[in-house]
């Protein structure tokens, strides 16, 4: 990763004396701020160092990249496993408008989903709806703020199938909920940057006694990923120090649903069942009953 940089460093260093003025300009502030730069557009890059965008496309080109967002991928990619919550909060304060935030982080999120369904591959996504519904046992892993859709995804696969299993952090270890994962076993493991080494170690784990991995994840080049016979890339680009999950829910979301379109005699028959439930229990409110 380091040595990433390096090279990038390097190459900017080489290119430095031919660079345009306003080009000397961005490269000095991408060898200062590389952090905050990664996640700018190139217009926004442009405004923070005084220079056109067309300018900071060029200066993309003139280090070798095809456009800007390619020279902005691998700043990324150098460093979004590295950035601390402080350098985050940083991050946020550069980039959200201060005067309607709202507007910044719905615009970033459906950015976000907008790239999900570009990069998003069919055929790996039916792949595993149809794992989803032959395997044994189906084990879903993901922690600190993954956990969220950890337990989104597991309550309403639960609705449908029978085999569901949501892998928790609690009295016991990650490993013993997994001890009999084996062969005919599915195990999707979720994770974004910061990725969690335990999701890492457990994929791994279950990958070692031949059940089937699926990962979800930001990138082809996530530790997920190594690990996993299926990947799904849902973007989640961080504006702010908040993760942004919008696109890898809408992602879980497709999923639920396809398995449901594939199930749904059986869950016809299970709402059935759970609204006569939810009825006699007033789960969602109405008359007031009395247990006395």
């Amino acid at each position: 990763m380091e040595g990433n940089r390096q090279d990038l460093i390097k190459i900017i260093q080489m290119k430095f004396p031919r660079l345009s003025k306003g080009q000397k300009i961005i490269a000095e502030y991408i060898l200062k701020h590389y952090d905050k730069a990664a996640f700018m557009t190139a217009a926004k890059l442009g405004q923070t160092v005084g220079v056109s965008e067309s300018t900071v496309v060029r200066f993309a080109n003139e280090l070798g990249f095809s456009g800007y967002p390619s020279l902005q991928k691998e700043l990324q990619e150098l460093i979004k496993t590295k950035l601390t919550s402080v350098q985050r909060i940083e991050i946020t304060n550069e980039l959200i408008d201060e005067e309607n935030p709202l507007k910044s982080v719905l615009k970033a999120d459906i950015e976000n989903i907008r790239v999900t369904l570009e990069k998003i591959n069919q055929n790996t996504f039916d792949e595993v709806v149809s794992e989803i519904l032959k395997a044994n046992r189906i084990y879903i892993v993901g922690f600190r703020s993954s956990q969220a859709l950890v337990e989104f995804m597991g309550f309403y696969l639960n609705l449908i199938l029978d085999n569901v299993r949501v892998i928790s952090r609690g009295v016991s270890d990650v490993f013993e909920q997994l001890l009999r994962v084996g062969e005919g076993d599915l195990v999707i493991g979720i994770s974004f940057p910061r990725y969690s080494l335990r999701t890492i170690d457990a994929l791994k784990f279950a990958k070692d006694r031949n059940a089937k991995v699926v990962a979800i994840t930001d990138s082809l080049l996530s530790p997920l990923a190594a690990h996993a016979d299926y990947t799904l890339i849902a973007q989640s680009n961080m504006v702010s120090f908040v993760d942004s999950l919008v696109a890898p829910l809408s992602l879980i979301n497709a999923l639920i649903v396809a398995v449901g379109v594939k199930q749904k005699d059986v869950i016809s028959e299970t709402f059935k069942t759970l609204e006569n439930i939810w009825e006699e229990y007033n789960v969602y409110g109405g008359r007031s009953k009395n247990y006395d």
